[in-house]
């Protein structure tokens, strides 16, 4: 008996044994076919971003699968802007906003507020205030906003696009009209009264080929910061197109990052037509888009994402946001009136050749 016990149990033990080392064996293909992919979000050292329109992403699941699978910031390309919350005088109308923070909070995701003051399009109501009234909007307007989302947004573009389009010289909106260089600290002091914990950027675009630009944006930094004004970052939007220089690029970053400010790259997109900066001044040199092109256009987002590794150093590294990152989605189109293929994803919403270079470009 005590014979048949001990064989019963060795038996058994084999038994265990081979299934033991079956799951083992086993384990890695199930691991690699249940396993999530990884987004751009886990490849990178920094916060990967996307600009969204939440009521795009509620709507296609698709949309919202690349969002959440990608990206651990996100911006909204326009619920937070002044023309949207301000529509109607006398009133602010936060609905979109909230419900694109409360969609970042459920992910668990970084939400950057885009942006406090802009230029464009602004309602009569706003643009047609005078002096001291432009003053005490722009006050009692921010306030509300950053106040109404204090402790939930990381970080704000407290102004946008305070430069002209082409060269360093200030852009003569509404708001410099009435208050000239002053609104921008009036802004900034505001929103750091409003929530001292969130990060205040200032944000423009064509740094990445206007040289002039890029002196002159620095030097209103240097000049804000000389007057006590509390600025945390600068925003470089990086609309690129393919025949941007990229020692320029190179060359803007690393003056940038030599104000020891945060670096935000936030609104990447890369082209293959032209445009002027100005609203339907695109030039649509191309029509159609080759592989070959697509290759080119994956190699120029790894040399970006690496030249952005190299000159911001880590502790400022505030991140990349694509804008949009989408073919389907891109503003670029409508803007300018043209046709491209400026994202990391295609028409189909599935990856491109950009996409796996901007990755390569990461790592």
């Amino acid at each position: 008996m005590r014979k048949y016990i001990a064989m019963h149990y060795l038996v058994s033990l084999l038994i265990l044994l081979l299934v033991g080392c079956a799951d083992r064996d086993a384990s890695p293909q199930a691991s690699a076919a249940t396993a999530e992919p990884a987004g751009l979000k886990d490849a990178a050292s920094f916060p990967i971003g996307g600009a969204i329109n939440i009521r795009r992403v509620n709507e296609d699941a698709k949309l919202r699968a690349i969002t959440t699978t990608e990206f651990n910031s996100i911006t909204s390309t326009n619920d937070m802007k002044m023309y949207r919350i301000a529509a109607r005088e006398g009133q602010l109308d936060f609905a979109r906003a909230d419900s694109t923070v409360a969609f970042a909070e459920a992910q668990g995701m970084r939400m950057f507020g885009h942006a406090l003051v802009w230029h464009y399009g602004l309602p009569d109501h706003i643009a047609g205030l005078q002096g001291a009234a432009m003053a005490d909007f722009l006050t009692a307007y921010i306030d509300t906003v950053v106040n109404h989302f204090r402790g939930r947004i990381d970080g704000w573009d407290v102004v946008n696009e305070v430069l002209d389009t082409k060269g360093g010289g200030m852009r003569r909106s509404p708001f410099y009209q009435q208050l000239g260089t002053d609104y921008i600290g009036l802004a900034f002091r505001t929103a750091r009264r409003a929530d001292p914990d969130a990060k205040l950027f200032i944000n423009d675009f064509g740094t990445e080929r206007d040289t002039a630009k890029v002196t002159g944006l620095l030097a209103l930094v240097d000049s804000l910061r000389g007057a006590g004004v509390p600025i945390d970052g600068i925003g470089l939007q990086w609309h690129q197109q393919m025949g941007d220089d990229t020692a320029v690029v190179r060359s803007t970053l690393r003056r940038a990052a030599a104000t020891g400010l945060l670096i935000h790259v936030s609104e990447l997109d890369l082209i293959f037509n032209t445009h002027n900066d100005e609203a339907g001044g695109g030039t649509e040199h191309v029509q159609a888009v080759t592989p070959a092109m697509l290759e080119q256009q994956a190699e120029r987002y790894e040399a970006l994402a690496r030249i952005y590794r190299q000159e911001v150093p880590a502790p400022q590294q505030y991140g990349i946001t694509f804008w949009d990152f989408t073919d389907r989605d891109t503003w670029i189109k409508g803007f300018f009136d043209m046709g491209d293929w400026p994202t990391v994803y295609d028409e189909n919403l599935e990856r491109k050749p950009a996409y796996f270079g901007f990755r390569r470009g990461l790592q």
